[in-house]
């Protein structure tokens, strides 16, 4: 079985799972984004973080998965970046 088909029936058979990957994707997404368009917008992490008025660390961090900021930090990301966040429900 790979990682996919595992991903498949853990969110076929187990509702707090299904969560728990549904969320780590989500955020998995909302960084691969922030890290594209830093890397087409030709910055540093320490040119957004200078942007965002953050320590450059906590944009390693974000980038690396090592720590869930606040959603207002995400934002504020976002903005700098030209980027938007959408919230649908499903």
């Amino acid at each position: 079985m790979n990682w996919n088909e595992y991903k498949t029936q853990v969110k076929e058979t187990d509702p707090i799972g299904k969560v728990l990957i549904d969320e780590a994707e989500a955020e998995a997404e909302i960084i691969s984004a922030i890290i594209k368009q830093r890397n087409a917008l030709g910055l540093s992490q320490r040119d957004l973080a200078s942007l965002c008025d953050i320590p450059q660390s906590s944009v390693a961090r974000i980038e690396s998965s090592k720590t869930t900021p606040k959603l207002s930090t995400i934002i504020k990301i976002c903005n700098q970046l030209g980027l938007s966040l959408n919230v649908s429900v499903n």
